[in-house]
């Protein structure tokens, strides 16, 4: 027989029942801490994560932990980590069923230490050591990495073998230590400061691979921070993957998302530089030719301007002017003796007949030795003016034609008296005059060689 209600007892709906439910629920666990094992965890495109807290296969807890508190976390979190999760108890109204809504998440029994790490980063942060105004840039053509890393992990294979594949004549150097344990990061701090004394290397790549928050702990101790922070030598932290973050990280001049990523960053791609190299030869080659070819351009205008002849004229210019410099100081020394005897005779007719003779004879001294000086300047004026005038005939000469014509060449003039460059200016039997290094000769042509397309072919007309 069908049960039905009383007619003072109150039917609820669903949404009723849920909403009453997610109100007891949140007045029970207003917020709590809850531990459990990560379980089927998938990350949505809009950044938030889903997932499974379970305790064996006792109790099992459904969660969400939106993009804002999942962007915050401190490690990345996987199937099987046990964690401890902070948040408040809520009914998805759509299932009927009740979830855990996490804001801060750690992994499980490392509370204690997270917040020792903290306290480091804050009292570090306060010392400086942090600053981006401290850090360095990367040498641009290193000569040797240094690598202070394990051994035996597969960093150190990355790392050299994206290092020989970039710049394969770079020196590798290892300081092999342990990444992880008890005397991890006395080992890692030694490395690091036996490279600073020894000077030779030019960049310094830190690091391990990927791991838990305890395996990466070596490097977020105090000594292996303030070593990379106090080292002479660029430092790049290549710790763990991307999502991974010590403090080594922000000590380090650079920080690398993966060891292969730090051997990135250390050295260029030779082939790049290469090709930057040959590019720049390039242009340098275009521009040097570019440049002869003005300068021969000049040169021509030059000698299309002035002419062959007008050579002679530049000489006799420079040696008229060199005439009229020695005119010049001929007059100026007649006209200074003449002064001095002018000068002489006043004082021997001064000084009387008995101090003429004495006086004559020191005035005669001076004026000989003011003429030797004035000889001795005029000389060397006439001297540095004739050297100047070899250097500009020198230079003159070099660019002469006339030293073309020396060596067996010759010029030809066309009846119009035109220099001739193509053999198709000039008729069968038009007179033209050929200029040699010394002398002249009229000649008839007879035969006319073109040498252009149907080089070889004569015309007779």
């Amino acid at each position: 027989m069908a049960l039905s209600p009383q007619q003072d007892e109150r039917v609820l709906t669903v949404g009723e029942i849920t909403r009453a439910i997610k109100e007891k629920l949140n007045e029970s666990f207003p917020a709590v801490w809850v531990r459990g094992e990560i379980s089927g965890l998938k990350r949505a495109d809009s950044g938030h994560l889903y997932f499974k807290m379970k305790e064996g296969k006792e109790a099992v807890i459904d969660c969400a932990m939106w993009r804002g508190g999942a962007t915050r976390l401190a490690f990345e979190p996987r199937d099987g980590t046990e964690v401890e999760a902070y948040g408040e108890i809520d009914v998805f109204a759509p299932r009927g069923n009740y979830q855990l809504i996490v804001r801060q998440m750690r992994p499980a029994g490392l509370g204690p230490l997270l917040l020792e790490l903290e306290e480091l980063k804050r009292r570090l942060a306060a010392e400086g050591l942090f600053d981006p105004a401290r850090k360095r840039p990367l040498p641009r053509f290193p000569a040797c990495v240094g690598v202070v890393t394990s051994p035996v992990g597969a960093a150190v294979r990355d790392v050299v073998k994206v290092l020989r594949a970039r710049w394969p004549g770079i020196r590798i150097v290892l300081a092999p230590v342990k990444v992880q344990g008890e005397g991890a990061a006395a080992e890692i701090a030694a490395a690091i400061e036996r490279f600073d004394r020894w000077g030779g290397a030019d960049v310094l790549i830190v690091g391990r691979g990927g791991g838990s928050l305890e395996d990466l702990w070596a490097f977020n101790e105090e000594p292996v921070v303030r070593a990379i922070a106090g080292a002479r030598t660029p430092v790049i932290s290549a710790v763990g993957h991307e999502v991974d973050t010590t403090l080594a990280d922000f000590a380090a001049d650079v920080r690398a998302a993966t060891p292969s990523n730090a051997a990135e960053l250390a050295v260029r791609d030779g082939r790049e530089v290469r090709h930057r190299l040959e590019t720049l030869a390039g242009r340098l080659l275009r521009a040097a030719r570019e440049a002869v070819s003005d300068r021969r351009r000049a040169l021509t205008d030059l000698r299309s301007q002035y002419g062959f002849r007008r050579v002679r004229d530049v000489f006799t210019t420079f040696q008229q002017r060199v005439d009229g410099a020695r005119e010049r100081i001929d007059a100026a020394v007649r006209a200074t003796l003449r002064a001095l005897h002018e000068r002489l005779e006043a004082l021997a007719r001064a000084y009387g007949l008995r101090e003429f003779p004495r006086e004559l004879a020191a005035r005669r001294a001076g004026a000989e030795a003011l003429a030797r000086r004035l000889t001795q300047a005029a000389v060397g004026a006439v001297l540095g003016e004739r050297r100047r005038l070899g250097s500009l005939e020198d230079r003159l000469r070099a660019l002469s034609p006339r030293a073309v014509l020396e060596r067996g060449y010759s010029l030809v003039r066309g009846a119009d008296g035109r220099f001739v460059r193509r053999a198709a200016a000039l008729a069968v039997g038009e007179r033209v005059t050929i200029e040699f290094a010394r002398g002249e000769a009229d000649a008839v042509v007879e035969t006319l060689r073109t040498g252009g397309a149907h080089d070889g072919e004569e015309d007779h007309r």
